[in-house]
């Protein structure tokens, strides 16, 4: 009888995890996106606007991108402000096979970090994912938390794009497992200012340095780029945070992200 009630108590919880990580659907649209869908997880709801081209019937691996957004696009601006960045609209031109998702948290910390994990664990798990295509970006907070998951889970992604930001995550973790990294900056980036990305980018090159990587093949997992103000006022940028917009409309950025990040002689 004990182990008859401890089966359906196996079964019970078993039954409501599947129930808890439900997508409720969102009812309006935006530049191609839906908005407001909620995963309801075990960690809480989860609010998003997806992209999913009409050629997904499940039936071949798609690539998957999720971009975070920064302080203006978090959930408490409004449903959708996450639409105003163009990383999301500007990702759809690179593979037509990509599921592009724009999570809405509701800040820049370890909680948004593991909300963004379970977010990507849920479409890993339930859609049809090439997972040597899983991308992450995070746009200044959104860049916070991202650096956040790659200091958490960091093996789930194929390659991470920091713009505007500054650096919050564990590069032992992230060194460990060799995700690829650009970091993006303007010179005098008007909120985070350069230093903690160029900080990031020396202290993260002494780790592979002294797992034995030559340049060559640190050149491979990290980039950093620092833009100078001519670059963002030639884009009719006056701020340069601001400006970092400007990267979701560089083929060299966003081309990098989306490249060939198969590295099997590093490991």
């Amino acid at each position: 009888m004990k182990r008859f009630l401890s089966i359906l108590l196996l079964l019970w919880g078993l039954c409501s995890i599947a129930a808890a990580e439900e997508i409720t659907p969102g009812t309006q649209t935006q530049r191609g996106f839906v908005n407001d869908n909620v995963l309801h997880s075990a960690i809480g709801d989860i609010h998003f606007s997806s992209y999913i081209p009409k050629s997904y019937d499940g039936s071949s691996p798609y690539a998957l991108f999720i971009t975070l957004p920064g302080w203006e696009g978090l959930y408490f601006q409004g449903v959708g402000a996450n639409m105003a960045e163009d990383f999301g609209p500007e990702a759809i031109r690179y593979n037509e096979r990509m599921i592009v998702l724009s999570p809405q948290l509701s800040d820049w910390g370890q909680t948004s970090a593991d909300e963004t994990i379970a977010l990507t664990e849920y479409f890993i798990a339930h859609y049809n994912i090439d997972t040597r295509r899983v991308y992450l970006h995070g746009m200044s907070g959104g860049g916070e938390t991202g650096s956040l998951v790659m200091g958490t889970k960091p093996e789930l992604f194929t390659a991470y794009l920091a713009t505007s930001s500054q650096w919050n995550g564990d590069l032992q973790v992230l060194s460990q497992a060799r995700t690829p990294v650009y970091l993006a900056i303007g010179a005098q980036d008007s909120y985070y200012g350069a230093d903690s990305f160029i900080q990031t980018y020396d202290a993260l090159h002494e780790l592979y340095a002294r797992q034995g990587l030559s340049d060559e093949e640190i050149d491979r997992l990290l980039v950093l780029d620092v833009k100078p103000a001519d670059y963002f006022a030639e884009r009719g940028f006056r701020d340069q945070h601001a400006g970092g917009q400007a990267f979701a409309h560089e083929p060299s950025v966003m081309g990098w992200l989306f490249g060939e990040h198969d590295l099997p002689d590093l490991f």
